[in-house]
């Protein structure tokens, strides 16, 4: 018998300064949620170049870079240098020690560069390995669409309804799923018992979880689910105007 996880807490991701101009919503690594392994730090960013994020370090850590819209070009301290375009994901293993800068490019029409950054805690016996890097196009995520095409599911990384992600992207197992929820449209997502879990929301109103748990959650929540229990639901009122759309 599956159990859904209850809702053990939703907060508003305030935004403030980061980098040299940037602004970030910060959802995992302020006050509001700290010691939750293995996730370090979760940074929504908006960003208006020339603003970014110049040389700075890592160490001991894996961070998950997600382009929502624009583009990103980074560079570090042993030579490598590449960019990440809407929809393109990179996974970068600091290991023991890295340098590096990630600067939003300009655009012809000025708007600004968007994204999510994941930040997550190495194993200890993998702390000290060599830094490196794998970048994810946006046409290689593996989809899946469920309850007649009103839910559409990137699978960036773990599993979602027997589609399996791109493999051997981070040490750290972790689960990062893309879903957007029409209006009417409702998901069950299984999920690893006893992993901590959380759905960060990008727009709409979503509902999350059943019964007499069940929360309608706006845009720039971090929701936190309880560790007991084997899966999420999440649904969008048929009333709504607007998409539900989330990372977890």
């Amino acid at each position: 018998m599956t159990v859904v996880r209850g809702i053990r807490k939703a907060f508003l991701a305030v935004e403030q300064s980061e980098g040299d101009g940037a602004r970030v919503r910060r959802s995992v690594g302020t006050p509001a949620l700290r010691n939750f392994s293995p996730f370090l730090m979760l940074d929504h960013f908006n960003v208006q170049p020339p603003a970014g994020f110049p040389d700075h370090p890592h160490r001991g850590q894996e961070t998950i870079t997600y382009l929502l819209s624009g583009a990103v070009d980074h560079e570090d301290f042993a030579g490598n240098a590449g960019s990440i375009e809407k929809g393109d994901l990179q996974f970068m293993t600091a290991g023991k020690g890295i340098m590096h800068a990630e600067m939003p490019r300009a655009s012809d029409d000025g708007s600004s560069v968007t994204g999510l950054q994941l930040w997550v805690d190495l194993p200890e016996k993998l702390k000290s390995c060599e830094p490196r890097y794998r970048d994810l196009k946006g046409s290689e995520i593996p989809t899946v669409d469920t309850d007649d095409n009103k839910v559409h599911i990137k699978v960036i990384s773990g599993q979602s309804h027997g589609v399996d992600s791109v493999q051997e992207l981070s040490y750290t197992p972790v689960w990062m799923l893309d879903i957007e929820i029409k209006p009417g449209g409702k998901v069950v997502q299984s999920l690893p018992q006893k992993w901590n879990a959380f759905a960060y929301t990008l727009s709409g109103n979503t509902a999350f979880g059943v019964g007499a748990d069940k929360t309608t959650i706006g845009q720039y929540h971090n929701v936190v689910f309880e560790q007991e229990g084997d899966e999420i639901v999440a649904e969008v009122s048929a009333d709504e105007k607007e998409n539900g759309h989330f990372i977890s």
